[in-house]
């Protein structure tokens, strides 16, 4: 068995066929590569997105609850719309205590604030059986005009590819703030390393790329890499990706912490690394707009007729498994 996302065979061999009642208010659906859905209310978009919770305690209650609230924002962020609203579901190892979980929440209520999030609605109780780090589910929503919505498969041929941040920033992050002695690095490396954490976010770099040329999708990197990104986004448009890989920005903590790790960069997970395609020319002024704001961004490739993902000119494979998966479960053993 596979870890992490269902494969598209799957998805259409038992999840497609079986989607409830059929409305007429339903604008987008269920989709396979495709980050969110869209239902209409009295001619308003309703963007929204479901996605695990996890909790981290190494991390510490904090840092925890702020990197886990931003997983579940980005799918909606995306949309080009500003997540406006979250609904939110617990179901907590019997361990956590009060005061953890009173730490992990402020930081979540602390997040939604600034980015002027509403909680709306939710479930909190602890379940014998529960543990870390998957501790419950969120429902992320946004609110806005059908026009204005950026899909994630609406990449056409002509287009330019831009990337932000790189390849595993969220696999480094992690591995770095978790496991910082079991990686042979110096402290001031690690210590870089671990602050990538804090980059996973991606509300205001989705804000900045939509207001700073034509976008046509945008998708964040997560399960698979960039590697699977550039493949999921490629299949929903039905098009080809034509990608330079030294173009690709690279951090140099990641190049430090793969190699150290022997964990292949390009298909380790990388949430908060955002694929932007838009129209042909507008693709250096969204990187130059994104890098003003502090992200590094730049374009990577074309987008043309046909399908796949050409790398350096040559076809590359889907990924069938994250990178990560093999070295967490290596790092994680305490024996």
């Amino acid at each position: 068995m596979t870890l992490g996302k269902i494969s598209d065979q799957f998805f259409h061999t038992h999840i497609a066929p079986q989607l409830g009642a059929e409305r007429s208010d339903v604008a987008l659906g269920p989709t396979h590569g495709v980050d969110f859905g869209v239902f209409d209310v009295n001619g308003a978009a309703v963007v929204t997105a479901t996605d695990p919770i996890s909790l981290l305690p190494e991390l510490g209650f904090d840092r925890a609850g702020r990197f886990a609230v931003h997983i579940v924002l980005s799918d909606v962020a995306v949309s080009g719309l500003p997540p406006s609203h979250l609904s939110i579901a617990f179901a907590l190892p019997t361990k956590i205590t009060d005061a953890e979980f009173a730490t992990f929440w402020s930081a979540i209520h602390a997040e939604c604030e600034r980015l002027d999030i509403a909680v709306v609605t939710g479930h909190t109780a602890r379940y014998p059986g529960a543990t870390y780090p998957w501790i419950g589910s969120a429902t992320a929503m946004a609110v806005g005009a059908h026009a204005d919505i950026i899909r994630p498969d609406g990449a056409k041929p002509g287009n330019e590819i831009v990337l932000t941040k790189g390849p595993a920033v969220e696999a480094t992050g992690l591995f770095a703030s978790l496991y910082p002695s079991k990686i042979p690095l110096s402290a001031e490396m690690i210590n870089a390393a671990s602050t990538l954490l804090e980059r996973t976010q991606t509300v205001s770099d989705t804000a900045v790329a939509r207001d700073a040329g034509n976008v046509t999708a945008m998708h964040d990197a997560t399960e698979g890499g960039v590697i699977g990104a550039f493949h999921e986004m490629a299949s929903s448009a039905g098009v080809q990706f034509r990608v330079d890989r030294e173009a690709i920005p690279m951090q140099p903590a990641v190049k430090q912490v793969c190699t150290a790790l022997n964990m292949d960069p390009w298909t380790a997970t990388s949430s908060g690394t955002l694929l932007i395609t838009t129209e042909a020319g507008d693709g250096e002024k969204v990187a130059a707009k994104l890098s003003e704001a502090g992200t590094d961004a730049a374009v990577v490739g074309t987008v043309a007729s046909g399908t796949g993902v050409l790398i350096d000119g040559k076809a590359s494979d889907r990924p069938t498994e994250d990178a990560s998966w093999s070295v967490y479960a290596t790092l994680s053993d305490n024996k």
